[in-house]
Order: C-alpha cells, then sequence, then structure tokens
C-alpha cells in the first residue's frame, strides 16, 4: 500500500477520483503500473481521459447504458466470437468500437459472454405487497430452447488477444481482496471522525501496518498469499525467549502444539530471508536493506530464484 488519501463521505464517486488516480500515476513516473484496472464505476471519460493524457494502459468495464446494450444486441448476431475453452473459464469474446455519449472519441472495445447453464430461479414484487416475493420457475420447455448468458463489456486500449482480456480483467477481483481486507480485518471500516486530518493519519498508519505485515508474511509463505484473519492468530502464536551471549542475540520460540509443523517452517523462511539480506547488503544502507530484501521476496514469490540481485543504487531507487 503506497499510500491512503481520504476524503468525506459525500465524494465517493469515480468522478472525484480523478485527481487522486492521476497523482500517483505522475509521482511514480515509469515505476507506475503498466495497466489501469477498474469497475463500471470507473469506465467513463474522466478516468479514461487520466490514462490515455499519460499514455497508460487501461482495461475498465462499461455501465449497460441504452447504447451498450444496442452495442451487444448487434454484436450477438455477429460471427467472429471466440471459441470457450477451459482457460477462459466458459467466457467467449469480440470486439467492436464505440463512441458513448460524452466520449470525445471511439475507442476499442471487448463484449465478454458465458452461457449460463444452471438451473434459474426468477422472483418480482407481487402486486398486492411489495414486499412479498414470488418464485417463478421458467417452464423446462424454455429452458431447453432457450439460451441464457451473462455479459460483459470492457473499454480497453491493450493489445493484447482477445482470449487473455477477460482472464486479465478477472484477476483485477483478486487485487480488490486486499481492499476488502483492509476495511475487514485491519480496520479501515471500523473508525470515522469529524477531524479529516486524524482520520487522515490513522488510515495511513493502518496502511504502513498493513505493507510492514505483509511483507512479513510472503516470505513465510511465497507460494499464496495469507490473510490477516489467518496469518495473524498464526504467526504470533509462539513463546519467545531472547538470549544475549558474547554480543549476539539468539531468539527462541515455542509454537503452539497444534502448528508446530507450520510455523517452524514459516519462521525458518523469514530467518532465509533476513540471511540473504545480511550476506548481500551487510555494508549497504538501511534503505539498501530493505529494497533487497522485497527483490529477494519478489523473486520467491514469481519463483526466478535465478534472477541476479539489483545493484545497490537501483534497489534503492525502487
Amino acid at each position: 500500500m503506497l499510500d491512503a488519501q481520504l476524503s468525506p463521505g459525500k465524494l465517493h464517486s469515480s468522478g472525484h477520483a480523478k485527481a487522486a488516480l492521476g497523482r500517483p500515476l505522475d509521482e511514480l513516473g515509469e515505476l507506475g503500473p503498466a495497466l489501469v484496472r477498474g469497475d463500471c464505476g470507473y469506465g467513463n471519460q474522466d478516468i479514461i481521459e487520466v490514462c490515455e493524457q499519460r499514455d497508460k494502459a487501461y482495461l475498465l468495464r462499461l455501465r449497460r447504458t441504452t447504447n451498450v446494450k444496442r452495442l451487444i444486441e448487434r454484436l450477438f448476431k455477429r460471427e467472429g466470437w471466440t471459441q470457450a475453452s477451459e482457460a477462459s473459464q466458459g467466457w467467449q469474446a469480440i470486439e467492436d468500437s464505440i463512441q458513448l455519449s460524452g466520449w470525445s472519441q471511439a475507442r476499442r472495445v471487448v463484449v465478454l459472454r458465458r452461457r449460463v447453464k444452471h438451473d434459474l430461479a426468477l422472483t418480482r414484487s407481487s402486486r398486492q405487497d411489495d414486499k412479498q416475493l414470488v418464485l417463478a420457475l421458467p417452464h423446462d420447455e424454455l429452458q431447453d430452447n432457450a439460451k441464457r448468458w451473462e455479459y460483459t463489456v470492457l473499454v480497453t486500449n491493450v493489445e493484447y488477444d482477445l482470449s487473455a482480456v477477460g482472464q486479465l480483467y478477472r484477476d483485477r477481483c483478486d487485487c480488490e481482496n486486499g481492499f476488502d481486507e483492509l476495511k475487514n480485518q485491519w480496520g479501515w471500516g471500523g473508525f470515522n471522525t469529524n477531524d479529516m486530518h486524524r482520520s487522515q493519519v490513522t488510515a495511513r498508519a493502518v496502511a504502513l501496518v498493513y505493507s510492514w505485515w505483509s511483507w512479513y508474511v510472503r516470505p513465510a509463505n511465497p507460494k499464496a498469499r495469507r490473510e490477516a484473519l489467518t496469518s495473524r492468530p498464526l504467526l504470533p502464536a509462539a513463546v519467545g525467549r531472547a538470549v544475549n551471549h558474547s554480543g549476539q542475540t539468539t531468539l527462541y520460540l515455542r509454537p503452539m502444539p497444534a502448528e508446530t509443523g507450520l510455523i517452524k517452517s514459516m519462521v525458518a523462511s523469514v530467518q532465509a530471508a533476513i540471511n540473504h539480506v545480511k550476506r548481500a547488503a551487510e555494508q549497504l544502507p538501511k534503505i539498501d536493506r530493505w529494497a533487497t530484501l522485497l527483490a529477494y521476496i519478489c523473486r520467491r514469490i514469481v519463483a526466478q530464484s535465478a534472477l541476479p540481485t539489483p545493484p545497490p543504487a537501483l534497489a534503492g531507487a525502487g
């Protein structure tokens, strides 16, 4: 988490996020993200302009407006849809261009569709009582003859193959898990005050601790990301004793019996990361030691241990 910017509750729409998005893109420059992804709340002219003015690739979902629905109706009858496969999770794709109201130009769009094969149940409010829901099951004949589809429309300027665009957007959901974790497991959704400055400081403190803990858990378990809900009770669940001898401090840990094997392996992985920093960056300034540790963790995550350690000057800049 690079930063946290707090805004009043009335400024929650994507239109108010235009300046907030442009600021980190400008500050990060060439170190910024290679792709900006967003849901239908961000698929509008304001956000697209932020990316296009900075030559940033974007992949944004469009709302189901009238013109978007007309596009879908037109494309559903067209040939050229990609074939659904196991890798695409059953989704088909086709591309076109559209210029919606308020847009400065026509832009490339990718329409994704997938057959809905499961049984459906429809509910509607009864006329007598709007609060009373009436269940309607489609007739078997209609189920046999009709094809039901779910669809998504994306606007993008990326040059990836159609078969890759759908998965690229679906991967965005994994990124959103971090925001859900910050709100529900780290307390971002559990405080507010009329003092904006105090709330801003608290939000950034939570983000800082979240980042520290995330980097600590990553070397412990590089194969998969662990949420705080499971990692926080697990890793600190040990009784520690520090012993000082000959100018060195040794920490002895006694983990909980039920998770002894798992905790030992995770702590050993953390120790391996620390020893790597000691060997590779013992004489470097502290900022370069931190960068060396992050580079080590990232290599473990992508399973590319053969990559060389970045030079100190480059590591410090990262």
